[in-house]
């Protein structure tokens, strides 16, 4: 927010046109929670045959909590709440939203370095250097991921060693969480399972995550030369979110968001009061959205806050199961 005038980031908003924001931006998150429960069931099969329906209410919960709980304590919460719905054990349940989380980041890193060799880097050096962090937190996942499907036991193994020091309980922890790891990553198999994964990861990111931004810069009036560039900009700033909400930051992402926003619009000459306008709008029907979601799908299956909170909370409770 340096150097942003505040009073024409409040007058933008208050021109803004709410009706085209949240008559597309709504449907657009209720379809990227939907499409996630696809890709989702496909990384669960392997465990347990588990309808759509359980898992979009566990993915509503997950966001929720994401956005409430600090240290991304939504995806304890969410395989907390689908092994309550369903019976399947935590652990490997947690296994798949590691690989998710894993097939999220790689998606962002991919469009990241599509969009800066498309377009360059220019005004988005922070994209850059988002995308140069991120590259390790790629990288080091999958090759442990791919590890841990081709040679269980020896992984295993040499985490064990490696924790020989600490007391027993640690090792018996790691050597549970592995396992149940290892059978989450069933999925891993190839062949229908990982088309469809993939196609859900693209038109989650490419198309359900960016309509939101698109009816920002309607809802503004932000112009740009061609709908060519109005899409070129959509994904340059959804590449710049994905980068800045995968770094460590508040629950909500608050402020990384916004600045993502920033960062990505000013190439194409959009001002900075504007950028922050944006930035506030699209996260404040993102967050509003997604975590009315959760505390529905709570009211409807009479589950409290409490309960989430306590199970986020108890991240032991992934490795003791």
């Amino acid at each position: 927010m340096r150097d942003v005038p505040f009073e024409e980031v409040a007058r933008d908003i208050a021109h803004a046109r709410w009706g085209v924001l949240l008559g597309l931006s709504v449907p657009a998150y209720l379809l990227a929670v939907y499409l996630r429960a696809l890709r989702w069931r496909h990384l669960t099969d392997p465990i347990l045959k588990i309808p759509t329906g359980p898992l979009f209410r566990a993915v509503a919960v997950g966001f929720m909590a994401n956005n409430i709980f600090p240290l991304r304590m939504g995806e304890v919460a969410r395989s907390w709440y689908l092994s309550r719905e369903t019976g399947a054990g935590v652990a490997p349940v947690f296994g798949t939203i590691v690989l998710e989380r894993v097939l999220d980041i790689v998606t962002v890193v991919g469009l990241a370095v599509g969009v800066l060799a498309l377009w360059g880097a220019g005004s988005e050096g922070g994209i850059a250097r988002g995308t140069l962090l991120l590259l390790p937190a790629a990288a080091v996942p999958v090759i442990v991921l791919a590890s841990l499907r081709a040679a269980p036991e020896r992984v295993i193994g040499v985490t064990l060693w490696v924790l020989r020091p600490f007391p027993g309980r640690v090792s018996a922890s790691a050597e549970r969480l592995l396992r149940g790891f290892s059978q989450g990553l069933g999925a891993l198999r190839g062949g229908r399972h990982l088309f469809w994964i993939g196609l859900h990861s693209l038109t989650i990111w490419l198309v359900a995550s960016t309509v939101p931004l698109l009816a920002g810069f309607l809802a503004l009036g932000i112009e740009f030369a061609s709908p060519l560039q109005a899409l070129q900009a959509g994904w340059i700033t959804l590449a710049a979110i994905g980068v800045a909400v995968a770094l460590p930051s508040a629950p909500g992402f608050f402020g990384a968001y916004h600045l993502a926003c920033r960062l990505a619009l000013e190439r194409f000459g959009v001002a900075p009061e504007t950028a922050v306008a944006l930035g506030t709008l699209c996260h404040a029907v993102f967050w509003v959205t997604l975590t009315a979601l959760g505390l529905i799908v709570l009211r409807i299956r009479q589950t409290s806050l409490v309960e989430v909170d306590e199970a986020a909370g108890g991240a032991d409770g992934v490795s003791s199961r």
